[in-house]
């Protein structure tokens, strides 16, 4: 059985970060080890929240893992709460990556043209430099602006996407692939660029017109899963913009109206089959 290494938070109550991740990655077939930089008692849109950084402990656990000779197919970095845990997830990358391992970066920091109160754009550059240690980045359109100087806009063509993919190219990742571009009216998904071969990774369905937190980390949880299981980067991010979507309508017809994260726990049985279905 293959296995990911998730190092990002956990948000107890929420459907975020490892919450989402442990699930669906160990649904889709692949051993999910974690590695939590902090207990939140519920992600940031909850009031009054408590935080427990564990920074402090990332070290140990790992050093224990390495006298253990641990290995992993892959690395995956969601929420990184400090400049000083992106120096450990480099460390991390140094000490348990390898031509076998996969480093997939979800670059989380910013939306909307806005960076997370959190951070600044020192935190940005390090997170662009931690990006160039990556296979696979999936930054969306605002972090991908703050990683590479880019004016943000809200309203784009191919040409604005194309620009940022090549500027992300030279931070030095493989693969590089924007979320949440959005070509014509209507329509939502990714596009990316195999900095190795030149090919474009596209893919669009149809934009469900509503916003739930941690939708982000759902994405992010399927495609390394989906790559992590050996599917190539188109039908990986096709399933996870797909399920992605399924999860946020599934959540709507909800009657009990849940504000804080969507039911991806109804639609794990249909992301199970499709995956078995391509892995056929």
């Amino acid at each position: 059985m293959k296995r990911i290494l998730t190092i990002q938070d956990i948000s107890c109550l929420g459907k975020c970060s490892i919450t989402v991740a442990l699930p669906i990655i160990s649904a889709m077939g692949v051993e999910t080890t974690i590695l939590p930089t902090a207990v939140l008692s519920t992600h940031t849109m909850f009031p009054d929240f408590t935080v427990k950084d564990l920074t402090d402990q990332l070290i140990p656990i790992t050093n224990h893992w390495k006298s253990q000779n641990v290995k992993f197919d892959a690395i995956y970095t969601g929420y990184l709460g400090s400049a000083e845990e992106i120096e450990i997830a480099e460390k991390i990358f140094d000490e348990f990556g390898g031509d076998d391992t996969l480093i997939f970066i979800d670059p989380v920091m910013a939306d909307n043209g806005k960076l997370y109160p959190a951070f600044d754009m020192d935190y940005a550059k390090r997170n662009a430099a931690l990006s160039g240690k990556a296979d696979i980045i999936v930054p969306n359109i605002t972090e991908a602006c703050f990683m590479t100087d880019t004016e943000y806009k809200e309203t784009y063509d191919e040409a604005y996407v194309l620009e940022l993919l090549d500027k992300l190219s030279k931070l030095g990742a493989k693969k590089v692939v924007l979320t949440g571009v959005s070509l014509s009216e209507g329509k939502t998904g990714v596009y990316g660029l195999d900095t190795e071969t030149g090919e474009k990774i596209i893919y669009q369905n149809d934009k469900v017109d509503a916003a739930y937190h941690g939708t982000g980390d759902i994405f992010a949880s399927v495609s390394v899963g989906a790559v992590t299981r050996g599917l190539s980067l188109k039908d990986a991010f096709k399933i996870a913009a797909d399920y992605t979507a399924d999860t946020i309508r599934v959540t709507l017809d909800n009657p009990e109206k849940p504000w804080y994260g969507v039911d991806f726990e109804a639609t794990i049985p249909e992301l199970v089959d499709t995956l078995r279905e391509y892995l056929k």
